[in-house]
């Protein structure tokens, strides 16, 4: 075993075949991806990082890291420097988010969206994601990254908010009984004291059901619609962001590594439910989150990796088993929007 059969090392190569060998000099190419937060370690390690950003380098490009402006503040904690990278970090729209473009959406409430500045107004997108679970959306992978890490935090929001049609509380009905928080197995419904009205955190929510069965007034009602939306609002998001950019050289590259059931975003780290399977990349990004999802075998999956609140239903696909929502509609809604293909080749780097 030599270091040249390294996973490192057949990414160097990867990148080699993938980036294009001329056309580079002097472009700001932005490499987009999730930081991470508080005391999660499974983000992408480091190592990959410099390669990327060395074989950047190597065709004169001027590469930057970029995430969001909370993001970006606790970037250090994973490695994620300028000293250790080799290039600089950058708020994706500025430190106070006032760096960004606005573009017409018109899906349901999410009128528009407001893209970084930092991102769309580059000479070029590399999409560095880590592949791992999702609360709303069941998988984060290149769509997440895009659609929650290219807009400002009142976007995120407005975006989130398609998806909180899903459940509704009647309040007439509601007693207040509290047997609902009980069996939350996330702690996603729970008591606002200061509307005096049980509320829901969707984002906390994994469609369990737990809430809609166990109250005895009926008072929780489901609509499965909202993240269907949630994910609809994602691939639209994704549009407006490559649209912003068209003409400009864009690669996608999936880590499928240290695959956790929960999103980065949370702040911590749990077990990986499946092990590696590698690094994928492809300029099709309907392409890449197809093949992700598709590596991800539900009879792969590692006994107790799971959090204790966490069960597999046996239903559908192992992300879905886990958090109740279908990951392949956000790539089926970026398929009908004309943003790739979902057939693909796999070709394996030697």
């Amino acid at each position: 075993m030599e270091s040249e059969h390294t996973l490192p090392a057949k990414f160097r190569r990867l990148l080699d075949s993938f980036l294009p060998k001329t056309g580079l000099k002097n472009k700001r190419i932005a490499i987009k991806m999730h930081v991470g937060g508080n005391l999660g370690y499974t983000t992408i390690h480091p190592l990959f990082v410099i390669e990327l950003i060395n074989a950047l380098k190597n065709r004169h490009a001027l590469p930057f890291i970029t995430d969001g402006a909370d993001a970006v503040a606790g970037a250090k904690t994973r490695g994620y420097t300028e000293e250790v990278l080799g290039a600089p970090l950058v708020h994706a729209a500025g430190i106070n988010e006032h760096y960004f473009v606005e573009k017409k959406v018109g899906f349901k409430s999410l009128n528009s969206v407001l893209l970084c500045g930092n991102i769309v107004n580059a000479d070029g997108m590399i999409v560095l994601s880590h592949g791992k679970g999702h609360g709303n959306s069941g998988f984060g992978g290149a769509i997440k990254n895009i659609a929650m890490g290219c807009v400002t935090t009142p976007t995120r929001r407005e975006i989130h908010k398609l998806s909180a049609l899903g459940f509704r509380i009647d309040h007439d009905l509601c007693k207040k009984c509290m047997i609902c928080t009980q069996n939350c197995p996330t702690g996603a419904i729970y008591y606002d004291e200061e509307s005096k009205t049980m509320q829901i955190f969707d984002h906390h929510c994994r469609f369990c059901m737990h809430c809609v069965e166990c109250c005895p007034q009926k008072a929780v009602l489901l609509d499965m619609a909202g993240f269907r939306d949630f994910q609809h609002g994602m691939a639209r998001t994704v549009q407006e962001t490559l649209r912003a950019m068209a003409g400009k050289p864009i690669l996608y590259i999936n880590v499928m590594l240290s695959i956790t059931p929960l999103c980065d975003c949370w702040g911590f780290s749990s077990p990986a439910i499946v092990p590696d399977i590698g690094i994928m990349a492809a300029s099709d990004i309907v392409a890449i989150e197809q093949a992700s999802l598709d590596s991800i075998k539900a009879d792969k999956y590692i006994p107790d990796s799971l959090p204790d609140h966490f069960k597999l239903s046996g239903k559908g696909h192992l992300l879905e088993q886990i958090h109740g929502k279908d990951p392949y509609v956000q790539v089926d809604e970026a398929a009908k929007l004309g943003l790739g293909s979902r057939e693909y080749a796999l070709q394996e780097t030697d």
